[in-house]
């Protein structure tokens, strides 16, 4: 069964499953419930199929919080980069990337690159290994150096830093090989994760010279190109592509705002080829897609229109398979989520907004106090969504009502999203990375 195709409340077993078989992730090694091997977990859609998850941490006593680590850069001496990216989880270790200026240094220069690796058990740092910057040095830090999340495949820890540097290390921190990406000029930053395709390290490159943007596949192996498909009517593009099965057949489904007439902002590509199977003009950007229910759901992240795609046509879909639009989507640059039937957004200023899945109908929309619009959510197996961050979380009950179910809050606000393994949660703040769990 594929994500989505289950009509239960929470179809997360289902979407998991297709995760560690490899549809989506293709991990050489079958991949285990309490594994996150990069961003937005399994299957890049912020689920897992855990039922007991902690509700509630932190507060003056960081209840719950069995350990926190400090990060590079962050003892109030050096100058840290905004450091988005997010934890991976793999096998008892927990996988960060940081980068930051030292003490003295010129932000005009590089920052350092790290990729630290702790114990997931107790948060002893194992290794941190510095990554040589790329050829793109940033003049607008608006984006940072270290928005992508890692990924791993059990084998090898791939990591993309905004200098436009793509690097593998071995689980003990080797570097294996590292691979400039050229041309570099991206528009403004980096914000897509790498994603992994059976033998391929896949790229979204949204360059500032709108004729160079394209999808590359790098050898997971050597770093070199295998193969890359042109996008020269793509506008802005910082989401992470999504590989889901769609009637037997994988697919990635790539958002990104398109440009011209004949612009595609929703594309559906063969993940082995970068062949276009179908696309629609629509507005992509920062946000992720979320799928779920049959349909595809996207919106730019920095304020827009919405769209919800049925991902079986070929060719321009804009006419024959868009299944409902929402005229206006505040900002947010976290991503979508579909639970049960749901379609979950978070959106300046704070609020949580809930639409039915197969129509558009918005059945809720609920003021959050403090809640982060640049996390991205995570559902557990127990009919929760966690909308998590090192700053304040809300959990919610998945359902129509938007039902609190607990508020958290460990005081180290940042804008990375929450990593899920073996009961435990991981979440990186601006200082510490913490892992919440029962003690």
């Amino acid at each position: 069964m594929i994500p989505g195709a289950c009509k239960g409340r929470v179809p997360v077993f289902f979407i998991l499953m297709a995760g560690c078989t490899g549809l989506v992730l293709e991990a050489r090694t079958q991949c285990r419930a309490g594994d996150w091997p990069g961003w937005r977990g399994p299957t890049g859609l912020g689920f897992t199929a855990e039922k007991h998850l902690l509700l509630t941490w932190g507060g003056k006593k960081n209840e719950n919080v069995l350990w926190k680590a400090p990060l590079p850069g962050s003892d109030g001496k050096a100058r840290p980069d905004q450091n988005q990216s997010s934890p991976i989880a793999w096998r008892g270790r927990v996988i960060v990337t940081a980068s930051f200026w030292p003490q003295g240094a010129d932000q005009k220069d590089y920052p350092e690159h790290h990729v630290l690796c702790f114990r997931a058990s107790d948060g002893k740092k194992l290794w941190d290994t510095e990554v040589a910057p790329g050829p793109w040095k940033l003049t607008d830090l608006r984006g940072g150096y270290t928005a992508p999340t890692p990924a791993t495949d059990g084998e090898r820890i791939y990591v993309l830093f905004g200098s436009a540097v793509l690097a593998a290390l071995d689980l003990d921190g080797k570097i294996l090989w590292r691979e400039k990406i050229n041309p570099h000029p991206f528009d403004v930053a980096i914000g897509s994760s790498p994603v992994l395709y059976h033998d391929t390290v896949i790229v979204l490159g949204a360059m500032a010279d709108k004729k160079e943007s394209r999808l590359m596949a790098f050898d997971k192996r050597t770093g070199r190109l295998k193969w890359e498909t042109k996008r020269p009517t793509m506008g802005f593009g910082h989401s992470t592509p999504v590989i889901v099965e769609v009637k037997g057949k994988p697919q990635m489904i790539v958002c990104a705002s398109g440009i011209g007439v004949a612009a595609d902002g929703v594309v559906g590509f063969d993940p082995a080829s970068g062949k276009p199977l179908w696309w629609c003009k629509a507005a992509g950007d920062a946000a992720s897609p979320a799928y779920g229910a049959g349909i595809v759901y996207c919106d730019s992240g920095r304020g827009g229109p919405g769209v919800a795609v049925d991902m079986t046509g070929q060719g321009d879909a804009a006419t024959t398979h868009i299944r409902w639009r929402v005229a206006q989507v505040p900002a947010g640059l976290g991503s979508p989520i579909i639970v049960g039937g749901y379609v979950y957004r978070v959106h300046e200023p704070g609020v949580l907004r809930i639409w039915k899945a197969v129509t558009g109908e918005q059945v809720a929309a609920r003021r959050l106090n403090g809640v982060s619009t640049w996390s991205s959510p995570v559902a557990d197996g127990a009919g929760r969504i966690y909308l998590a961050n090192a700053g304040k979380t809300y959990v919610i009950k998945a359902g129509p009502k938007a039902e609190v179910l607990a508020v958290n809050d460990l005081g180290d606000d940042s804008r990375a999203s929450a990593a899920v393994s073996d009961g435990r949660i991981f979440l990186k703040g601006g200082r510490f990375l913490y892992c919440v769990g029962k003690k």
